[in-house]
């Protein structure tokens, strides 16, 4: 019976765990531009952060705020992690899982960071945490650390 019941509790936490790394996607900067590009009436909040980032950790919070407040806009927030690759199962998703994050979360899939920088701004120094909001052909970049009423006031410009 202890036997069993072992068994049960494995699989259960397997599943449980197998499940829930679905919720973090490895993502190239071409698939995301393709996701933005596919879901032209909505507002993108795309925030770039690593889970060794003190700032980025600090302001997590405020976009699962903004995200929850404004579930009835058409409004995404994407939070786009730049760990490494190797990092996926043993950082990423064990923070994810702890800190209960709702908003889609990704894993940068880029093997030059200098190219994939330059690619989603060319301002772009390179530190996180960074933010990219995108409505339509509106784009804005802001390379810093944002309170809720700044990311507020950011979402709303738009």
């Amino acid at each position: 019976m202890k036997i069993k019941s072992f068994i049960y509790i494995f699989l259960f936490g397997f599943f449980s765990a197998s499940a829930y790394s679905q919720n973090v996607k490895l993502i190239t900067l071409d698939q995301l531009n393709e996701r933005i590009k596919t879901g032209k009436d909505s507002t993108y909040v795309i925030n770039f952060w690593a889970t060794w980032c003190a700032p980025c950790i600090k302001e997590l919070p405020h976009f699962e705020k903004l995200a929850a407040d404004y579930k009835s806009d058409k409004l995404k927030v994407l939070l786009v992690s730049v760990d490494f690759k190797s990092k996926l199962n043993s950082n990423v998703i064990p923070f994810v899982k702890r800190k209960n994050l709702k908003n889609e979360v990704f894993l940068l899939n880029e093997s030059s960071p200098q190219e994939y920088i330059d690619r989603i701004d060319p301002s772009w120094s390179g530190s996180i945490p960074a933010t990219l909001f995108i409505k339509g052909d509106t784009r804005k970049f802001v390379e810093s650390e944002f309170t809720y009423e700044q990311l507020l006031s950011e979402y709303k410009k738009l």
